[in-house]
């Protein structure tokens, strides 16, 4: 699979949405590698995690020198149409692990 951009220059997620979802997979991902896998640079990466640990999407933890993510999957989406629905229902559409109990 290509990650070059696809024809047109937009896709259906933000990067915001790709950044959640590649820390679901791996929650003490480091954010270079996160960054590389999103297709970004690691100080945007750095911020989208900042956005969303702002929003209270996800918290960040120190363990030793790395980082360790925990998404919160019963925080609502934003915009207004999509208000209703929780992101763990796009975490489990993708197939990421998700703890409803956070």
């Amino acid at each position: 699979m290509s990650t070059s951009s696809p024809a047109g220059g937009w896709t259906f997620l933000t990067n915001h949405a790709h950044v959640l979802l590649a820390l679901s997979r791996d929650p003490d991902a480091r954010l270079r590698d996160v960054a590389e896998s999103v297709g970004i640079t690691e100080r945007a990466a750095q911020t989208i995690v900042s956005d969303l640990e702002a929003a209270g999407y996800l918290r960040r933890e120190r363990v030793g020198r790395r980082n360790h993510y925990t998404i919160n999957p019963l925080a609502p989406f934003r915009h207004p149409v999509e208000r209703h629905r929780h992101i763990g229902e796009l975490l489990e559409l993708f197939g990421a692990a998700v703890d409803a109990r956070s």
